[in-house]
């Protein structure tokens, strides 16, 4: 499992999904291995269609 200052969890409401780069996202065809700066900048949440500006990084406490 990724470094959790590595993995983005999605602000919106009732949603919680968090983007690890190690499983990539199989939905939109994203490859694991690809950081979440990498990801296209018209990629969106799987679960609930959110914009990367939704995301917020993983804190490690």
């Amino acid at each position: 499992m990724a470094d959790t200052k590595d993995m983005w969890r999605c602000q919106t409401v009732n949603c919680g999904y968090v983007y690890d780069p190690d499983r990539g996202d199989r939905r939109h065809k994203i490859p694991p291995g690809t950081k979440f700066e990498d990801l296209p900048d018209d990629w969106r949440c799987p679960v609930c269609g959110a914009g990367k500006k939704m995301f917020r990084r993983v804190s490690e406490s």
